[in-house]
C-alpha cells in the first residue's frame, strides 16, 4: 500500500514539475543554444515552485501535445492530462505540507535534471489509502526533456522506493 502512494506521489510530482513550461526559444547558433538552456533550466526550477504554490493550472497550461510521464519506471506511463491534475490535487490534499528543498537543476541539449529533497506528511486519504499521518522524505531527480519549442515533452524520476525514509508518530 505505501508502495503505491509514493509510486502515485512521485508520478504526480514529476509530472507537475515538469509541465510549467513558457514561451519558445530559437535554438540556432552557440548563443542561441546557451539562451535555450538557461531558459529550459530556469522553467524547470520554476515548474518546483508552482508547485510548492499547488498552483496547477500554472503546473500543466504549457505542456506539449503528447506528453508523457513515466514516473519511475515502476509503473505505466501517464498521458492523460485530466488523470495528471486529478491525482495531482489528490495528492495536494493528502499531502498539505509536501515540499521539495535544497533543488538545483542542469540543462544540456533538450535535457533538464532537477535534484532535490522532497518531504510531506500523509494527513488526507490517497488513492485509495488511508492516511497515517507518517513522514516521508526522500532525495529524487527529475529529468525533463524539451522540444525545440522550449515545452516539456516527457518527465522521468529516478527514486527508489528503498530510498524513501517513512517514520510514523507514537509508534
Amino acid at each position: 500500500m505505501m508502495k503505491k502512494l509514493i509510486i502515485g506521489m512521485a508520478a504526480s510530482t514529476l509530472f507537475l514539475v515538469a509541465c510549467n513550461n513558457k514561451a519558445a526559444v530559437n535554438t540556432t547558433g552557440n548563443d542561441s543554444v546557451a539562451l535555450y538552456l538557461k531558459k529550459i533550466k530556469q522553467e524547470a526550477l520554476s515548474a518546483d515552485s508552482a508547485y510548492a504554490k499547488k498552483d496547477i493550472s500554472a503546473l500543466f497550461k504549457d505542456c506539449a501535445s503528447g506528453f508523457i510521464d513515466y514516473g519511475n519506471g515502476d509503473s505505466k506511463p501517464i498521458t492523460n492530462m485530466d488523470t495528471l491534475k486529478a491525482i495531482s490535487k489528490s495528492f495536494f490534499e493528502a499531502f498539505p505540507d509536501f515540499k521539495g528543498e535544497n533543488l538545483q537543476a542542469v540543462a544540456e541539449d533538450s535535457t533538464v535534471i532537477v535534484t532535490g529533497e522532497w518531504s510531506g506528511t500523509f494527513k488526507k486519504a490517497f488513492m485509495k489509502m488511508k492516511p497515517t499521518n507518517g513522514v516521508y522524505k526522500t532525495f529524487d531527480a527529475d529529468i525533463f526533456t524539451f522540444n525545440k519549442a522550449g515545452k516539456i515533452t516527457s518527465h522521468k524520476s529516478t527514486y527508489r522506493l528503498a530510498t524513501v525514509t517513512i517514520t510514523f508518530p507514537n509508534i
